[in-house]
């Protein structure tokens, strides 16, 4: 297996997506027919569905925050996590992953583009979004404390765009000239926009890309270096520090 080598001068952006937390057993909250419960998921995450239906999108991701409460990280999450430790701001991660588990393997260099799964906030009032780990009865809407307005998962939903502060963030990262460039991305379809041009953006700086994914990506051929495996078992053994 290739050998991924970072010295003192060299910056590390890594992008995981729903591969990496799926080796932690995330469960899958659709089926293969695209359907939760036969309801397409697009009525139970998207801002016109949950105007449609808000006890239906709380019984969806209270269902989602059920399954996903008792993973814990992988050897993959691991492994990012200590990176991070050893470049410090030389280091940030992009995830796709909404279920904490980067958070809970240590990383806080960290960039959570669709948002956190354990975290809530008010559609009607300007209150920061807050920490909330509760699966709510059937039927229920929770309301805000401070307003009374109804209360929404802070996911980023179909059909909303990523917070531009992230993407400033993200974009500022790939864009320093102080030092070498890696991008990293894992466990991604590389379908799903803007992070799949992530790579497009790493090359323009100079940076030299991998791609760490179990099965090929719609834009593998984008990157310099592709490893097909798992993550838990790559990324462990992937990196050498100079």
């Amino acid at each position: 297996m290739e050998t991924l080598r970072i010295d003192g001068n060299t910056r590390l952006l890594v992008m995981t997506g729903a591969g990496v937390s799926a080796e932690s057993g995330i469960p899958t909250f659709r089926g293969s027919d695209g359907l939760w419960e036969n309801h397409p998921v697009e009525q139970v995450a998207s801002p016109e569905g949950f105007h449609a239906d808000p006890a239906l999108v709380w019984r969806f991701y209270s269902q989602r925050r059920t399954g996903a409460r008792p993973c814990v990280p992988n050897p993959g999450h691991l492994a990012i996590a200590e990176w991070e430790q050893m470049l410090g701001d030389r280091f940030l991660l992009a995830t796709q992953n909404v279920d904490g588990l980067h958070r809970l393997a240590g990383n806080q260099r960290l960039v959570e583009l669709h948002g956190n799964l354990f975290t809530t906030r008010c559609t009607r009032c300007e209150r920061p979004p807050f920490e909330d780990r509760l699966a709510y009865p059937e039927g229920t809407v929770p309301l805000c404390g401070q307003c009374g307005g109804r209360l929404r998962p802070n996911i980023v939903w179909f059909g909303e765009p990523l917070d531009s502060r992230d993407l400033l963030q993200v974009g500022d990262f790939l864009r320093r000239d102080d030092t070498r460039l890696v991008f990293m991305a894992v466990g991604t379809s590389g379908a799903v926009w803007p992070a799949a041009g992530f790579v497009d953006t790493a090359r323009k700086s100079g940076g030299e890309t991998w791609l760490v994914n179990a099965e090929p990506a719609e834009n593998t051929g984008r990157f310099h270096h592709f490893i097909q495996g798992r993550s838990g078992e790559v990324l462990p053994k992937l990196v050498t520090f100079e």
